[in-house]
């Protein structure tokens, strides 16, 4: 087992990693839209915050050593499913026609009351 951390990504603030990369698998911790540097909210908007989670992920991603191309499953937090339609518009430019398995759903709260957050799983 491996952990993963990046300065490229938003510190993990509690007792997990970013990253654990198991028997060939990947598992990135939920991203919240958090820019790394300053450890602050990227923006207001679900647009914003769902390129900068996503950013995230990519940035964990690749220092393990994997792509983007590699990421087989996406869960998808939202803290209003009215914002769906603006969410998955970002997460579709994201992936570029790659797509990984999904869900999304509605929760009551996220950390520090962002619009999102979002995982993921790689495979090489």
């Amino acid at each position: 087992m491996k952990f993963i951390e990046t300065k490229k990504a938003p510190a993990a603030v509690g007792p997990y990693s970013q990253a654990v990369e198991a028997n060939g698998t990947l598992y990135v911790s939920g991203q919240i839209p958090f820019v790394p540097e300053t450890m602050t909210l990227v923006g207001p908007t679900i647009q914003e915050q769902t390129k900068q989670s996503l950013d995230n992920i990519k940035a964990i991603v690749e220092e393990a050593g994997y792509k983007v191309e590699n990421i087989v499953k996406c869960q998808v937090f939202l803290k209003d499913m009215n914002d769906f339609t603006y969410m998955n518009k970002v997460y579709e430019d994201f992936f570029d026609g790659h797509k990984p398995a999904r869900c999304a759903v509605e929760v009551s709260r996220l950390p520090k009351d962002v619009k999102v957050e979002i995982d993921a799983v790689c495979v090489k």
